[in-house]
């Protein structure tokens, strides 16, 4: 009997350390691939209230996260008005990300990493709300949360 339940003590543990790894590598396969920006809002950390929405539009909306699963990451924002658009900026970095906490944290050229948390992932929709470099923006001494949302 003691033998039984000490297999099934270590094929339990097996099986729970490699969910994590399993997870992971879903999520980042969801993950891969470019997702266009459609939305910014931002939140008060106060009272949860949206203090502002900004819903892309024009150029802006060719903005791109593009994200591999060996956890290479670009940015490429776009200015211009109409439908001439121009190439603003493409930076490229690094992420890693924790699936069991749903935590991104994105390392673009020369900058600090930045940590989101994934609200939304599916094959079509990608909501993450940024975790550090919080600011105040609305004066109530409480940090306040951008979130953006990204669709295919």
């Amino acid at each position: 009997m003691k033998k039984q339940l000490l297999l099934f003590a270590f094929s339990a543990l097996a099986l729970t350390s490699c969910k994590d790894e399993n997870l992971e590598a879903y999520d980042m396969e969801i993950m891969q691939g470019d997702w266009k920006e459609v939305k910014r809002e931002l939140i008060s950390g106060k009272d949860k209230t949206v203090l502002k929405t900004e819903v892309l539009t024009g150029c802006e909306a060719k903005n791109t996260l593009y994200l591999k699963t060996d956890y290479y990451v670009s940015y490429t924002a776009y200015t211009g008005t109409g439908t001439d658009c121009q190439l603003d900026t493409k930076t490229e970095g690094r992420y890693t990300y924790d699936a069991g906490t749903k935590v991104i944290g994105i390392k673009l050229g020369g900058e600090g990493s930045v940590d989101f948390k994934i609200e939304v992932l599916t094959s079509k929709d990608l909501k993450m709300v940024q975790q550090s470099g919080l600011m105040d923006m609305n004066g109530d001494k409480v940090p306040d949360y951008t979130y953006i949302t990204y669709k295919r």
